[in-house]
């Protein structure tokens, strides 16, 4: 379906029944340091997995184009994010369960902009989040940080200590 007819903007509809999960033509990454190369290393030696405890869909976009983009976003209980950034902006609305960035506790309702380049990390709550994540733009990279103390033991440590309750989860919105 094309965005113009005779010149003019057009109304895109668009079903999350078909949705995609974001891959290499939406996400793409930025350069990585030798810690960071270490930190994977790590996570792959303890058997962290991509996909066991999280879970992204873009619901909007047009990968090869221009334009804004609307992604899915769940994270099981007390997944741990690892400190990143991206090179766009990204403004987030949760829609159930919370999460911990810093010392701000975010639930329901709650929402938190990012700007392109912000260096950021959360932990998901007890009951796991799903957000709404909007950008300015389909295509966008991410950039693994380290130098954060301990972020790679956390993560090892959420992966191991749920990994088994993270099979049956349900995201937060189904409870």
């Amino acid at each position: 379906m094309g965005d113009e007819v005779r010149g003019e903007p057009r109304l895109r509809v668009f079903r999350g029944s078909e949705a995609t999960a974001l891959g290499p033509e939406t996400m793409g990454t930025g350069p990585v340091s030798d810690e960071v190369r270490a930190g994977l290393a790590r996570l792959a030696e303890a058997g962290v997995v991509a996909g066991k405890g999280e879970k992204n869909l873009l619901l909007f976009g047009r990968p090869g184009e221009d334009g804004p983009s609307l992604v899915y976003l769940w994270f099981k209980s007390g997944y741990v994010l690892p400190p990143h950034r991206h090179d766009g902006d990204c403004l987030y609305y949760i829609l159930a369960g919370s999460l911990r960035i810093g010392k701000e506790r975010l639930g329901k309702g709650d929402g938190l902009f990012v700007p392109a380049q912000a260096a950021y990390a959360y932990e998901a709550g007890p009951q796991g989040v799903e957000l709404l994540e909007f950008r300015n733009a389909t295509q966008f990279s991410i950039s693994l940080m380290g130098g954060r103390e301990g972020a790679w033991d956390r993560m090892i440590r959420a992966f191991r200590d749920n990994a088994q309750a993270w099979r049956d989860e349900l995201p937060p919105s189904a409870r």
